[in-house]
This record gives C-alpha cells, structure tokens and sequence, in this order.
C-alpha cells in the first residue's frame, strides 16, 4: 500500500515537472532516432506514424499529463511521450532548394544548398532569415524555405 501511494506521488510530481512553461502551440523537435505518433495519448493506442529522425521539428498543439498533441511539416497529427520531445530549436527545409547564405541577404553568397527534407537546427530568426545549421554547415536561410521553430 506504501509502495502505490510513493508511486503515485512521484508519477504526479513528473507529470507536474513535464508541463510546459509556455503556451500551445509551442515547437519541439524529437529526441530520439525513432519516436512514435499514437492516435491517442496513452500507449494503449495503435501508432499512425513512426519517425525515424532525430531533430525532426513538431509544433507542440495540446499537453495532456505526460502526452503531447503533436502536429508535423505536413499536418499530420497526433500524440507523443514528453520523453520523446526535446525544445531543440530545429526546421525542415519545405522548399525546392533553400540556399544557405553567409549572411542574411540575398546578395550575399550561397554557402550550401538544402533540399527539401532536409532537418537543421536553427539558432536565431530575425528579420525573414535564420541561421541554420545542418550537421556543422552553417549559414542563413529564409524563413519562408523552412518549417519549424522560429
């Protein structure tokens, strides 16, 4: 009896300490190389999507307990574990081709060309541009060529 009334004191005390600090929607990325999207939020229910990428970014739509309401670059939408999230700014580059700027202008050089589908982490927005990073190649790209936390 001891030992049920513990657990369900530090069950509450993590799902207390998961909750977001911020308003929904708020972004995400995933954590893990392999992270499943369930159509409810309970491991009770079947998966309707296994990503297998790390730093993919989420937009983060509604929290219940331990669970998040997750929606991805193309709509699709259901919920995660909290463990599989991370607040890792990070974006997948949506257009055809995203040049990778030196500084944030067009006239400035393309570094680097993303296609699309291509996941980065970002570090700033300001002004339409942010600085992206994929896998230690760095420069600056539109925010309209990219989805993601900005």
């Amino acid at each position: 009896m001891l030992a049920a009334g513990v657990s369900g004191a530090l069950l509450a005390a993590g799902a207390a300490k998961a909750a977001p600090n911020k308003p929904v929607p708020y972004w995400a990325s995933l954590a893990q190389d392999e992270a499943r999207m369930r159509v409810g939020p309970s491991l009770d229910y079947p998966s309707n999507w296994v990503y297998r990428r790390r730093d993919l970014p989420v937009k983060v739509v509604q929290v219940l307990g331990l669970w998040r309401k997750v929606e991805d670059s193309t709509g699709a939408q259901g919920w995660m574990h909290v463990r599989l999230l991370s607040d890792t700014p990070t974006a997948i580059v949506t257009a055809d081709a995203a040049p990778m700027r030196q500084s944030p202008s067009d006239d400035a050089r393309a570094l680097f060309r993303a296609q699309k589908g291509v996941v980065g982490r970002l570090s700033s927005c300001s002004n339409g541009w942010c600085a992206f990073d994929v896998r230690g190649q760095k420069g600056f790209v539109k925010a309209t060529d990219i989805w993601g936390a900005r």
